[in-house]
């Protein structure tokens, strides 16, 4: 039975570690899709069409 526990503790934690990089990854995404629409939207006036 301990060894049972030992997969599901390792599970879990590989788990937490994957939720926190997908997190990470998620907000600095948001982040830069933000900066790079301010920018658009200040140079909109730059634009010819």
């Amino acid at each position: 039975m301990e060894r049972v526990y030992k997969t599901m503790k390792r599970a879990g934690v590989c788990n937490l570690i994957l939720g926190i990089v997908i997190l990470i990854t998620g907000i600095t995404t948001g982040v830069l899709m933000l900066i790079n629409g301010s920018r658009l939207i200040y140079q909109k006036k730059n634009i010819l069409f």
